[in-house]
C-alpha cells in the first residue's frame, strides 16, 4: 500500500481501502459543475461516486484500488448506503 493511502487511513479512521476491484458498471452524468462518477463494484451492491471536473475514460472492465468512506443518501423518501470515493487508482 502506498505511503500516501496509509497515511489518510491513519490519519481518518472511517476510511477503508480495498486493491484490485473489478469495475463492472461505470455511469458518468454531467451536473452544472461537475461530473458525476457512479461505479458498481463486482460482489458488491452499493454504489461508489466521485466528482471530477471533466469527463474521464470509462473505466468499465478495469481493475481499481479505492479509498473511501461509507455515506448515506436521501433518494426519493428513501435511505440509501453509498461510498463516497476519496481516491481511486488504476491497478
Amino acid at each position: 500500500m502506498p505511503d500516501t493511502v496509509k497515511e489518510l487511513l491513519k490519519d481518518h479512521q472511517k476510511l477503508n481501502h480495498s486493491e484490485h476491484l473489478k469495475v463492472m458498471s461505470h455511469v458518468q452524468r454531467d451536473t452544472k459543475e461537475w461530473v458525476l462518477n457512479t461505479l458498481m463494484i463486482e460482489g458488491c451492491d452499493v454504489p461508489f461516486k466521485y466528482k471530477r471536473k471533466k469527463t474521464y475514460k470509462n473505466i468499465k472492465g478495469q481493475r481499481v484500488n479505492l479509498t473511501y468512506y461509507a455515506s448515506v443518501e436521501n433518494v426519493a423518501g428513501i435511505d440509501m448506503e453509498v461510498m463516497k470515493v476519496v481516491r481511486i487508482k488504476v491497478s
